[in-house]
């Protein structure tokens, strides 16, 4: 029996599929991690946590999306979605209204201080692309690579493995 599980070569570990430096779910949680924290300290500075900041970039480029369509986009429950956008009320960024076409569909505003906030972030970007370093190139294929694992992941076909 062989398995097909992507080995690191020249290690002393690479015939054991469970060795933890072969696993390729641990590269993605650490580098996951490493990002939330490298992203803290410029957040700290617009007050936000990393997921309400995931939130008001949609809010900033899309003004009015639906609470749905929001929890689309970033992949969230409306469990995990509903405290996040209080928060974000409460903090005076965002108001949530209803739909003028369907009163049923909650969507969401930038207020006046969330545009603000806006002009404070535009640096952030910048700011993680020099702390990540790499070239453009190399950051955009890990994208295309993390957003092609995510996709086969969540696309609710199973792929068969011979193993």
């Amino acid at each position: 029996m062989t398995t097909k599980t992507p080995m690191v070569s020249g290690s002393k570990t690479a015939q054991n599929p469970l060795a933890l430096e072969n696993q390729v779910c641990f590269s993605l949680y650490s580098a996951t991690n490493a990002m939330i924290r490298a992203y803290r300290p410029l957040l700290e500075e617009l007050s936000l946590t990393y997921p309400q900041y995931l939130v008001m970039m949609v809010l900033w480029q899309e003004p009015g999306i639906s609470v749905k369509t929001l929890g689309e986009k970033l992949h969230l429950d409306s469990g995990t979605l509903t405290p996040l956008l209080k928060r974000l009320e409460a903090k005076e960024l965002v108001s949530r209204g209803r739909s003028e076409l369907d009163e049923r569909v909650r969507v969401l505003h930038v207020t006046e201080q969330g545009r603000q906030l806006h002009q404070q972030a535009l640096t952030v970007p910048e700011q993680m692309f020099c702390k990540v370093g790499g070239s453009v190139e190399e950051l955009t294929q890990l994208k295309i690579l993390c957003d092609q694992a995510y996709a086969m992941l969540n696309s609710g076909e199973a792929t068969s493995c011979e193993v």
